[in-house]
């Protein structure tokens, strides 16, 4: 379903206007300069995620992006300083991309070493503490677009 799911999700969010607050779109230059300060070539939808929405909320779910161009000094939702600040704090690996935070100590993270015949990242957890060698990265989701429409179907089902 992936790319199906990716567009479906972005048409429940432009149809539910009123639970969307997202940044904006980035430009291609912008999405490139986070690409070269994490070191990660984003996918197909992440990147169509950036350049139409950047980052930000539908209801309560906070979905990561790329807000500004100071990767140093800045805050959730963006991605590229939490990915850049947990790779520092908890050794986050370098394959891993931070696109949400369960708030119950669990991050989901778009893992570019596992990927799927359209080289789209799975979506898996990453538990903070627990060593590398044991981590089990859960399947959360086969793609960032089906991950995106079960988080807008489940905000939605909640109103």
């Amino acid at each position: 379903m992936s790319i199906e799911s990716y567009h479906q999700a972005k048409e429940l969010i432009k149809r539910n206007n009123e639970l969307a607050d997202f940044v904006g779109g980035c430009s291609i230059d912008l999405i490139e300069k986070a690409q070269d300060k994490i070191d990660i070539i984003f996918s197909g939808m992440y990147r169509d995620y950036l350049k139409s929405l950047g980052a930000g909320n539908f209801g309560s779910q906070e979905v990561y992006g790329i807000i500004h161009d100071d990767f140093e000094n800045s805050s959730v939702p963006d991605a590229i300083w939490f990915t850049l600040s947990e790779r520092r704090e908890i050794n986050l690996p370098n394959h891993l991309l931070v696109i949400y935070d369960t708030g119950s100590d669990e991050l989901f993270c778009l893992n570019y070493r596992d990927v799927n015949e359209r080289g789209e990242p799975k979506v898996v957890s990453y538990l903070p503490g627990i060593d590398l060698a044991q981590q089990k990265y859960e399947l959360i989701a086969e793609d960032f677009g089906d991950f995106l429409l079960d988080l807008v179907e489940q905000e939605i089902e909640g109103i």
